[in-house]
């Protein structure tokens, strides 16, 4: 998908399942794609398809009893060296040495994700000294410098304050203040707009798109929001229970999708140009029951295109169709 540029992640058909007494949950299911140094990656799908575990995987912190059952993560270093995260365990060191200082995780929900009984500074501070190894002096003008870069006013005076203290939009800011104090080279974006207003939703998109030009690190953004993924994005992969239904330049996605599933999703979005008051198409049925997942394509029951015998019997690989994108589709690939 890049011009000549080695990837700086590349997942390789990842599996993490959730093994509890009820059934096996496969919450990421052979997904496959690549990160470059300075684009946008956006992964989009409805909720439940697997993109929150895809970044978790990568960053090795996945909740019991998920655990990664095969598959590759390789993160190129800035020395580099390759190195594949699977293999690490999730308590080592070097996974730890990893996580904040070549890969920063923005999450959903900031006030969750904050401590509320430190100050925001307290937590920037300490990202800042286990990563960069700066003394207290050093981290303390180093956080207030992160806090002035992602746009909060008086960042003196916010980095004593606690996370209650600040509006939604401020604290989403202060959480993009931590992950971004030990300048990573990636940055993974889990929803970081979903609980804020329009007007605050664009200013952060706004000052993640200023801090990768100034940085030029490369952004993985997690949503179910497509007009941000055609605002963001440089490439888009979309998923559906857990597995990759079709990737592609942002552009051919929007312009030329492929897979019955992106179709769907393009077609439920409002448009200036709609009729007033004329229902929008949504996508028939819901997301199967992850103890209870479809045999073939795990589409098919859905799905507008679904042709008995085929759909339902074999999964469909992920192919290329046309020049730059690839889909997971029997309509393309002569049943």
């Amino acid at each position: 998908m890049e011009n000549g540029h080695k990837p700086l992640l590349s997942v390789r058909d990842l599996k993490t399942y959730f093994f509890q007494d009820e059934g096996t949950v496969k919450a990421v299911d052979g997904a496959t794609f690549d990160v470059y140094p300075g684009k946008t990656l956006g992964i989009v799908g409805e909720s439940g398809c697997g993109k929150s575990v895809t970044a978790q995987s990568i960053l090795r912190i996945v909740d019991q009893p998920g655990r990664i059952v095969s598959g590759e993560i390789i993160l190129r270093r800035a020395d580099g060296d390759a190195m594949d995260l699977t293999q690490l365990h999730p308590n080592s060191k070097e996974i730890r040495a990893i996580r904040g200082a070549e890969i920063g995780l923005v999450f959903q929900e900031p006030m969750t994700s904050f401590s509320p009984v430190h100050t925001v500074g307290n937590q920037i501070i300490e990202a800042v000294r286990l990563h960069c190894g700066a003394n207290e002096r050093e981290a303390r003008a180093k956080s207030i410098e992160a806090l002035r870069q992602v746009g909060i006013p008086k960042p003196e005076r916010r980095i004593d304050e606690y996370a209650f203290e600040l509006s939604g939009g401020l604290r989403q800011r202060a959480m993009i203040a931590v992950a971004l104090s030990c300048d990573p080279r990636l940055l993974i974006a889990d929803e970081p707009t979903t609980a804020l207003d329009v007007t605050t939703q664009a200013q952060i998109l706004d000052l993640l798109r200023q801090l990768q030009q100034q940085r030029g690190m490369a952004i993985m953004l997690i949503t179910h929001n497509l007009g941000v993924i055609a605002e963001m994005a440089d490439d888009v992969v979309v998923m559906y229970l857990g597995r990759v239904v079709e990737e592609g330049p942002v552009d051919d996605i929007f312009h030329s999708p492929k897979h019955p599933y992106t179709q769907a999703l393009l077609r439920s979005i409002p448009s200036i140009e709609s009729t007033p008051r004329v229902e929008l198409p949504t996508i028939s049925g819901s997301i199967p029951h992850p103890y209870n997942r479809p045999s073939g394509c795990p589409f098919y029951p859905r799905c507008p295109d679904f042709m008995s015998g085929t759909c339902d019997k074999q999964e469909p690989s992920l192919l290329s169709v046309g020049a730059r994108q690839k889909a997971s589709c029997f309509l393309y690939q002569g049943g």
